[in-house]
């Protein structure tokens, strides 16, 4: 169905949503990219291309052009490999429940899940924080949501019991064996202690940011899950969330957005 016409060209609905859909792509894998090395290695890619295409179309040197040729013969193998974590990401992004179909459920399988499913208990979980904030016990707790994040408990060891309060605060007490790593929590368990986590490799991060903060940055680049930090140095809870990190929020406001997520 035809809009309007700009001149001899025509324009439909059909494209209209076309370049939106591309603009969004677009926008999400600059999101993506930003503020990572991957950011600069695609700029190269971009000035490589552009040399290619001067020196072969216009300036027609065959040499230099064959050259940098090879470069864009194998062009998305290369990204693939370059870009891997971005692609992961990226894929995630597309395939987590909170992208497609919001927060009530899954696109495909949400009338399959398990209805008798206990929604999330943070109740405890912001309990165990307010207090390790208090003494400055330093913690990471991850809360996992529609991603597997089965390859990092099999890091750590593996618990699978309730979450409470007192167990958390056992868990990373600074003298408890486990309390070097992140606690992994799906489905009111506590899945496994003493986890492994991916690091960022953002270079755009305020400088008070330690490997805590950047290790639950990280699992959330990686995943849909949730992650919360409790510094050793500051006490501050913070909160990590597709990418993003909401610093120094009070313990009411963690509840209310644990709330609003899960």
């Amino acid at each position: 169905m035809e809009l309007f016409h700009i001149g001899f060209i025509s324009v439909r609905l059909l494209d209209i949503i076309d370049i939106l859909l591309v603009a969004f792509l677009f926008f999400k894998v600059y999101q993506l990219l930003k503020g990572g090395a991957a950011m600069q290695v695609f700029f190269g890619i971009m000035a490589i291309y552009v040399l290619w295409w001067l020196f072969v179309k216009i300036f027609n040197m065959q040499l230099l052009g064959a050259i940098l040729g090879q470069f864009m013969s194998v062009g998305v193998l290369a990204l693939i490999i370059v870009f891997q974590q971005e692609v992961r990401r990226f894929l995630v992004f597309m395939g987590s429940s909170s992208t497609i179909t919001g927060k009530t459920g899954r696109l495909l399988n949400w009338k399959w899940e398990n209805q008798k499913t206990a929604p999330p208990n943070v109740v405890p979980i912001v309990k165990a924080c307010t207090s390790m904030s208090k003494n400055k016990t330093g913690a990471i707790i991850v809360l996992a949501r529609t991603t597997d994040l089965t390859f990092y408990e099999s890091t750590g060891d593996l618990m699978d019991a309730d979450v409470s309060k007192r167990l958390l605060e056992s868990i990373f007490f600074k003298n408890s064996p486990l309390h070097d790593g992140a606690v992994i929590i799906k489905d009111n368990k506590i899945k496994a202690a003493r986890c492994v986590l991916p690091v960022t490799d953002n270079t755009e991060l305020p400088a008070n940011y330690g490997m805590r903060h950047r290790a639950a940055l990280g699992i959330t680049e990686q995943s849909d899950a949730i992650s919360i930090i409790v510094s050793e140095e500051t006490g501050t809870i913070s909160m990590a969330i597709d990418g993003e990190i909401h610093y120094d929020i009070t313990p009411e406001k963690l509840e209310m957005m644990l709330s609003e997520e899960l």
